[in-house]
């Protein structure tokens, strides 16, 4: 429906295809912004589009970076020996939070979902299993796997489907414990419940 303008329109519209804002909140959303000064929406702007253009992949563990490899795949002082592998780089986030992991990291790019067409092929697990390759340096290091999937279905399938694959590889593998609400997300759990849940980590 058009009000009074229809650049305020567009700006509404696309503001509620964004996760958590209905029409309501994008409209409050739309109609401070045209309150503020030309140069902070400027601001704004500019970080949307950087995103897009300065954000991609690590090439080893698949988070969200501006460098390749990314600060943590290429800090020296993080343990090697261990990889926690999460869903999505929002969970490397939440765990970093926490200040308790000083290990490396493994984004999936989501979790298993048969009824969403989502299969093993979607997902990083090639790239995960690769790391445990000869020509990797840090082959040799692993002796850990944390599975940090979230408390659901498709995390609960992703976990088992990849505790199979791994233990060929002689690893051990772990899971974080039951610390995190059946259904949850972790992106949503305090830093105390997190680090709670690494350090109560149980062998699959």
């Amino acid at each position: 429906m058009l009000y009074t303008s229809e650049s305020l329109e567009i700006l509404i519209r696309e503001l509620s295809k964004l996760p958590g804002i209905g029409r309501k909140s994008a409209q409050r959303v739309a109609l401070h912004l045209l309150k503020q000064p030309k140069e902070n929406v400027e601001i704004l702007s500019r970080a949307l589009i950087d995103i897009k253009d300065k954000i991609h992949y690590c090439s080893i563990c698949y988070n969200i970076t501006e460098t390749d490899p990314c600060p943590i795949c290429s800090n020296n002082k993080r343990d090697r020996s261990i990889i926690c592998v999460v869903e999505e780089p929002n969970d490397v986030m939440a765990i970093e939070k926490t200040n308790e992991f000083k290990g490396l990291f493994h984004v999936l790019g989501g979790s298993l979902s048969p009824l969403d067409g989502i299969g093993p092929e979607d997902l990083k697990v090639t790239e995960l299993l690769s790391r445990f390759s000869t020509e990797n340096p840090d082959s040799n290091l692993i002796t850990e796997v944390i599975l940090a999937m979230n408390p659901n279905v498709e995390g609960e399938a992703t976990t088992i489907y990849l505790s199979k694959l791994l233990k060929s590889f002689g690893v051990k593998v772990t899971r974080i414990a039951r610390g995190l609400p059946i259904g949850s997300d972790m992106e949503f759990a305090d830093e105390a419940t997190l680090a709670k849940a690494l350090e109560g980590r149980v062998t699959i």
